[in-house]
């Protein structure tokens, strides 16, 4: 078998390794292209039990693989899928283990008005779901605020109508603006902190957050999950004033409030000192009316008192109440004379079965009682002497020892 040999030519006096030959690339790549934020469409999407993403951002000529780490993608708002539009910022970086380079996200949102409505509806079920819009989670607005503040841009007409509105209706009432951005990026980061700063001040009654209407994008700041859970969690009261009457937020559904607009928010804060003034005023000739009408019910009562046979003749009425009392009495002497009466012949009747009762009354017939001088014990019958004994006999009058001579029996 013939062989053949073939020589190399040497364009170089460096030979390198696939290694060298990547990370030179790499270095090449990450230095030269800086951060930069990318539009396309998302491909591929998997979202791996580690918690990175990895997915492809393609157009119609290309595409490029893309990955965003768990720590990042933690606070993404919404769920990307397959056929999402983005914009994806990151580094371009090189995978040296597959000599491939990708896209490492820093950030990611959705691009144009269909993926930012997807976006609305997946957070709006991710927090209705958590139960952050429930009824009974929501603190009552308070009536009177002495304070308020006002999270809004401090450049927009927005914070003018509710100014105006506030100091018309109530001009006691004291404002607290705590001015951020109200759209773009860093937005949501400052609406965040100034709701989380006047909560730390907690020298205010009632919070406003909201800015004048705008496109979905404009508004995109209060449909942010920072935004809506910095709502939920403030202990002060928040009402959500973002955009026209059309216009709906996520903040709209979390607040505590829901203000169709920036200026009707003002009015829902403040109650208004002039119908306040009228509604007291009201309430004060009612008090007066009824009051009236019972002092003249009252007063036809005593009139109709006043003209009744007790009080034209009292006297009459006393000298009757006397000559009862003449009666009772006399009812009541009758009574006691009679119960006296019974109980006194009870007593005599007593008193005779007494006597008849009575041995001495025995006695005085002739009878006499024999006794054992010695015991003092009564002598019933023969049988208890013998002759020679000395009884004692009891008579009517007196007593007399006497010695046995005899004894009969029957």
């Amino acid at each position: 078998m013939a062989s053949f040999e073939f020589e190399i030519p040497e364009t170089t006096s460096r030979k390198l390794t696939v290694s060298e030959l990547t990370h030179e690339i790499k270095f090449l790549l990450e230095t030269s292209i800086p951060v930069v934020w990318v539009e396309g469409e998302i491909s591929n999407f998997k979202h791996h039990s580690s918690g990175h993403i990895y997915l492809t951002l393609k157009d119609e000529l290309a595409q490029i693989p893309c990955v965003m780490w768990r720590s990042r993608n933690a606070g993404l708002f919404f769920t990307p899928q397959d056929g999402m539009k983005v914009l994806a910022q990151g580094q371009v970086t090189v995978y040296e283990k597959r000599g491939a380079y990708q896209l490492d996200i820093l950030q990611l949102k959705p691009a144009g008005v269909g993926e930012l409505q997807l976006a609305f509806e997946q957070l709006k079920r991710k927090l209705k779901a958590e139960g952050l819009f429930e009824e009974h989670h929501k603190q009552p607005i308070p009536f009177f605020p002495e304070r308020i503040g006002i999270v809004t841009s401090p450049t927009g007409a927005a914070l003018h109508d509710m100014i105006t509105v506030i100091h018309r209706r109530n001009p006691g009432v004291e404002i607290i603006l705590r001015p951020v951005k109200v759209q773009g990026e860093g937005a949501a980061t400052e609406i965040v902190a100034a709701i989380s700063e006047l909560n730390d001040f907690g020298e205010v009654d009632l919070i406003i957050v909201g800015r004048g209407g705008g496109s979905i994008e404009d508004l995109w700041a209060f449909n942010e999950e920072a935004v809506a859970r910095a709502i939920f969690h403030s202990k002060i009261p928040i009402i959500s004033a973002v955009g026209h009457e059309v216009d709906f937020c996520i903040s709209d559904f979390v607040a505590d409030l829901r203000a169709p607009t920036p200026s009707v928010a003002a009015e829902l804060a403040v109650p208004d000192t002039h119908e306040l003034a009228q509604h007291l005023r009201m309430l004060r000739e009612q008090a007066i009316s009824r009051i009236t009408d019972k002092i003249q019910s009252y007063w036809e009562q005593l009139k109709q008192i006043n003209t009744s046979y007790g009080f034209r003749r009292p006297a009459d009425l006393i000298q009757q109440y006397y000559q009862r009392l003449d009666e009772l009495y006399n009812s009541l002497s009758k009574s006691m004379v009679h119960y006296l009466l019974l109980q006194n012949e009870r007593l005599n009747a007593l008193h005779k079965n007494l006597l008849t009762l009575n041995p001495t009354a025995i006695l005085a017939r002739g009878y006499s009682i024999c006794f054992d001088p010695k015991t003092g014990t009564v002598i019933k019958s023969v049988q208890q002497l013998k002759p020679e004994d000395t009884i004692k006999i009891q008579f009517h009058q007196g007593k007399a020892l006497s010695e046995i001579k005899q004894i009969e029996s029957e």
